[in-house]
């Protein structure tokens, strides 16, 4: 059984960066972008969602590791 695709299935096109909390879900307790195999997240949000993290790190939104 494999899970549906989080964005795919909210008709979600774009990742923002700047949607903190739904960038988060996907970010582990040590700040670690989640393996798209534990999410079920498709290649093609995963890829979009990897960048948005990134560049919220930049931002100073999300942090680059935990404390």
């Amino acid at each position: 059984m494999t899970k549906q695709c989080f964005f795919c299935s909210q008709n979600l096109n774009d990742v923002d960066y700047k949607e903190v909390d739904l960038v988060r879900r996907f970010i582990s307790s040590q700040a670690k972008i989640i393996d798209p195999k534990h999410t079920g997240i498709c290649a093609k949000h995963q890829r979009k969602l990897s960048e948005a993290i990134k560049r919220a790190r930049h931002m100073a939104l999300l942090p680059f590791v935990s404390r």
